[in-house]
């Protein structure tokens, strides 16, 4: 039987080889591969390109700061205030420019007796009290009570502060039997009354007359001397 010396050499030589084998080919180098210059130009530009995507990627996107919306300022409204009345240049109120006091009774006193139906003239004596003067054209009005067929009467005289003067009336005594009261008072070109309110003041009684007493009505400013007397 033949010993087993030389296989195991031969097989120590073959690995020995295949082993020198394998390192020689790990540490062999493969060779560069030569680029074109229109290669080179293509990978340049490639390379170019990623490097601008990379720094736009990478640069922090500025975020727009929100502006401020003015806060609305809060307007006041100016409080309304009462604007007083234009009075007209030389206009003023009646009441504090004219003024009429009752003087006396001129004719027909009260609770004069009357027939039914019988005409009288009631004069009144009055004064201006104010301090403005009556106009002419200033009306003695009716105001209320029983009207005895009397009807307004005219200024046709101005009449001065302090001044007096007769105001006279036509009236005729209803034809039924009673006691009657009218009352009469002064206005002013606007028709606003003013002064005292003086009235007239009958009794009828008995069977209708036709006599008459006193002047027909008028108005004429007159300077006689002050009568006593109420309303």
């Amino acid at each position: 039987m033949k010993p087993p010396t030389v296989s195991r050499r031969v097989m120590a030589i073959s690995l020995a080889a295949s082993l020198v084998l394998a390192a020689c080919g790990a540490s062999g180098e493969e060779p560069t591969p030569t680029l074109s210059v229109e290669q080179i130009q293509t990978q340049a530009v490639g390379t170019f390109a990623a490097d601008l995507t990379s720094t736009a990627l990478a640069q922090p996107t500025e975020t727009p700061t929100p502006t401020e919306s003015p806060t609305p300022t809060a307007t006041s409204t100016p409080a309304v205030t009462n604007t007083p009345a234009v009075t007209a240049a030389g206009t003023l109120p009646a009441s504090s420019c004219y003024g009429l006091t009752f003087a006396s009774d001129v004719t027909i006193p009260d609770n004069t007796s009357m027939t039914p139906g019988q005409s009288f003239t009631k004069t009144w004596r009055v004064r201006n009290s104010g301090s403005c003067a009556w106009q002419a054209g200033f009306t003695f009005r009716f105001t209320g009570g029983e009207a005895m067929g009397g009807s307004s009467v005219g200024l046709e005289n101005a009449v001065q502060p302090g001044s007096e003067t007769n105001i006279s009336v036509a009236l005729t005594a209803p034809t039924s039997a009673g006691t009657y009261r009218g009352n009469w008072r002064m206005t002013n070109a606007s028709a606003t009354y003013f002064g005292d309110e003086v009235y007239v003041l009958i009794v009828v009684s008995g069977s209708a007359a036709t006599a008459t007493s006193g002047p027909s009505a008028t108005i004429a400013p007159t300077e006689a001397p002050t009568a006593t007397g109420s309303p």
